[in-house]
Parts: structure tokens; C-alpha cells; sequence
């Protein structure tokens, strides 16, 4: 199968796939599951691997994401093709916009119960009664569902409109989309109530570009299609989840983190660095750990900064923080970072200028990361270190080098792929 964003999904029917029985009270099994699902989703969407694990893990860690980036970046695909794996899940979505009421978030008044006299909700469908959520555009929720959204958010309440007792609603977790950051102080609120934050952009491999592009024409194969039920989510969120252990070193490391972040004159609130250690147990129980590990703490990148400026110095204090090799492949981003600048200014100059470019500076500066980055990751493997950040700046080296390939070199597309 294909998607907007998509690429075929690879192989067929295994001991996870849908059809198949899932013991409730197997732990592993679940998490196996769970995993199934991140491999199965990661492979419709192209360079969406992290983004899709990162939503896993704060949905298993019981917390509020937002993905953030412009139009057409299939946020929304995501969103509604993770959620809908939950078997069983009320699942409720909506559209936001500045005139969004909140009865018709939470529950419209029943007209025929109006007629009687008698003031009524209808709850079914809506937010008060769903298991998972996604709210597009959540920054445009109107002045009159704010506060109605934050105690949702927050404390997963919701107080009708006539009064009486706040319903108490099951939500696990929501994930929220936004092309844009919160401008005023009411939404402000809102982005403090999403724990995860996660940035998505336009594709940037030509190769998977021009998939893209192929897909739009091909025939969609029949999609593996493995789900969790959930009972065994909910058994995850609320005690198997919680029950990771989370040793001393940990804790040493993200105090570490902290300082090193203040130090930055980044701060998060005490809440956030609360929340977050669910997150490192969400992460470690996604692999089947028992303990949280130095690897968990890359989640953090998603969560410890304010606005995207920030997010650059957080990941690399964290990864930083990881190990070594992170450290020095995040350095090798900002020489391919350089470089794309380098073919940007060039837009509009001769094929022989750009030739000449390549020749001259930017093939070997391409070959040279390409051939570190192989040992970094090897260095890393060996030691039983995280190569999560490696393997992404290698995913950034071979876009920039199909980037030059195509533009500075006139070599079509489709056949990119093959010379990477």
C-alpha cells in the first residue's frame, strides 16, 4: 500500500499480523506489537521513521504530542494511520478553527430532548467518550473551548454545559498537528500541555522524492496491517509502563542534562522534566527492556525546547550526553548543513560552474563524511551504543549528495537511488 507520503510495505502476514491472537497478559507480546506497527507505519511514509516511533512512545508514556510543520508533510496521515491501529479505541478527530464551539467538541445539545424540556449531551462520537484523539490544527482552538480543552488535555475532564459533575474521559493520549507555533498567551497554555514535540518537513532525499512521484501511478499492494488491542495498551500505559525501573545513572544523567541545558539558558519546568522520565520508561519498555538505558534519554530531543531555534542545541546536549559518536556526526550535519547552503547560493549559475563546484569541493567533502560516518556507526555498534543519530545525519548526507547529483549534476532522479 501507498500513501501521499508513502512507499510500498514490505512483506506479508507474520506471527503480529492482525489475524493472528494476542494474549492479553503478554507483555512482551504487546510491546512486540507495538514495535510491528512503528516498522509498518515508518515504511509507508518516507523519512518518517523517528517521528513515528517518537508518537508511540508518548502515547504509551499516557502523554499529549504535537506534530509541527507546514501543509502536505502528512501529519495527519500519521496521526490517523497509528491511531486507528488501536483495535477496540474510540477514536475521535477534528478540525479546529477559531469559531470551533465547544459543544461540538465535547458533545451538541440533543435537539430532541430540547423539545421536551429537558437539557441534554450527546456524548457519543466526541472527545468525552474517545480512547485516542486527533486534533488538527490545535493552535486555532476558539477562545470559547480553551478552557474546556486544557482540563481535557490536562486532567482528562470535561464539565457540561449544564452544569452538575465533570465527566472523566478515558483518553490515553492525543496527538495534535499545527503548521504554525501559538502566537498569543491562551494557546501558549495549550503547547505547554503537549509534552512531545516533534518537527517534520518536506522531503528531503530526491530519491525518495521521485518515489513519491512514482507512487502517485503505481497500484497499491495490499497492506500488512498489525494492531494492538486496547486492553493490552491500557495495561501497558498504566502499569507495565510505569513499572520499568529507572536506575541511579539515569537519574544522574538527566540531572547532568539539565544543568548543562540551564547552562544554555534553556529552562523547562519541573513538570516537564517530570513527565519525561515516563517518556525514557515508554521508550524502554517499546524495546523490550526492563530498565531504562542511556540510549531512552534521545527521546528527550523532542521535548526540552521552546521553539524550533532551540531544538538544534537540545539534541546535540543530548546526544552529547549519549555518547561520543553522536557528538561528532552531529558536527558532520553542520559541514553537510554548509554545503547545502553552498548549492542554494549557486541556483542560476552555468552547468560547468556547478560541475566545477562538485570537483572541487563538494564530492570529496561528501565521500569524507560518508566514510566516517560508516566507521561511527560501526564504532558505535560494536560498543552497543545507539546509532539512531548516526544513521539519521547518514539519511541527511545521502540527501545532500542526491541533492548534488541531481541540480549540480543534471542526473535524473530516478536513478539516484542506485549510485547511494
Amino acid at each position: 500500500m501507498q500513501d501521499v507520503l508513502g512507499t510500498d510495505v514490505q512483506g506479508a502476514g507474520d506471527a503480529l499480523s492482525s489475524g493472528d491472537a494476542q494474549g492479553s497478559g503478554d507483555e512482551q507480546s504487546t510491546a512486540a506489537r507495538l514495535r510491528k506497527i512503528c516498522d509498518e507505519v515508518s515504511d509507508r511514509f518516507y523519512e518518517r521513521a523517528d517521528v513515528v516511533r517518537t508518537l508511540v512512545v508518548a502515547l504509551l508514556a499516557g502523554q499529549h504530542s504535537l506534530v509541527l510543520g507546514p501543509p502536505g508533510t502528512a501529519k495527519s496521515e500519521i496521526a490517523r494511520e497509528l491511531t486507528g491501529r488501536v483495535e477496540g479505541a474510540a477514536y475521535w478527530e477534528i478540525l479546529l478553527s477559531k469559531f470551533t464551539a465547544p459543544t461540538r467538541m465535547f458533545g451538541p445539545v440533543d435537539v430532541a430532548a430540547l423539545t421536551r424540556g429537558e437539557y441534554r449531551q450527546v456524548y457519543e462520537g466526541r472527545a468525552t467518550t474517545a480512547h485516542v484523539a486527533f486534533i488538527d490544527e490545535i493552535f486555532k482552538c476558539s477562545t470559547a473551548a480553551l478552557n474546556e480543552t486544557l482540563g481535557y488535555l490536562n486532567e482528562r475532564i470535561y464539565h457540561p454545559e449544564s452544569g452538575g459533575e465533570p465527566i472523566r474521559c478515558p483518553l490515553i493520549g492525543a496527538i495534535t498537528a499545527s503548521n504554525e507555533l501559538p502566537t498569543g498567551e491562551d494557546t501558549a497554555a495549550i503547547y505547554d500541555r503537549l509534552l512531545v514535540r516533534i518537527e517534520v518537513g518536506y522531503l528531503a532525499d530526491p530519491s525518495n522524492f521521485a518515489a513519491l512521484v512514482r507512487s502517485a501511478v503505481s497500484r497499491p499492494a495490499a497492506p500488512v496491517r498489525t494492531t494492538v488491542e486496547l486492553a493490552a495498551l491500557q495495561e501497558a500505559v498504566t502499569r507495565t509502563v510505569p513499572a520499568v525501573a529507572v536506575p541511579d545513572a539515569i537519574v544522574d544523567a538527566v540531572c547532568a542534562l539539565r544543568a548543562a541545558l540551564r547552562r544554555k539558558e534553556l529552562v523547562a519546568s519541573d513538570r516537564r522534566w517530570r513527565q519525561a522520565v515516563g517518556l525514557l520508561q515508554a521508550s524502554a519498555y517499546l524495546d523490550g527492556r526492563p530498565a531504562v538505558a542511556e540510549t531512552d534519554l534521545t527521546v528527550l530531543t523532542h521535548v526540552l525546547w521552546d521553539s524550533p531555534a532551540q531544538r538544534p542545541t537540545v539534541e546535540r546536549e543530548v546526544l552529547h550526553l549519549v555518547n561520543p559518536d553522536a557528538k561528532e556526526a552531529l558536527d558532520l550535519a553542520d559541514a553537510l548543513d554548509e554545503l547545502e547552503a553552498q548549492l542554494d547560493a549557486m541556483a542560476g549559475q552555468s552547468r560547468e560552474a556547478l560541475s566545477d563546484w562538485v570537483i572541487k569541493k563538494a564530492h570529496n567533502r561528501l565521500a569524507t563524511a560518508g566514510k566516517r560516518l560508516e566507521q561511527l556507526r560501526a564504532e558505535a555498534a560494536g560498543a552497543g551504543r545507539s546509532t539512531a543519530a548516526i544513521d539519521r545525519v547518514t539519511g541527511r548526507q545521502r540527501a545532500v549528495r542526491a541533492r548534488v547529483l541531481t541540480e549540480a549534476l543534471g542526473m535524473d532522479a530516478s536513478m539516484v537511488q542506485d549510485r547511494l
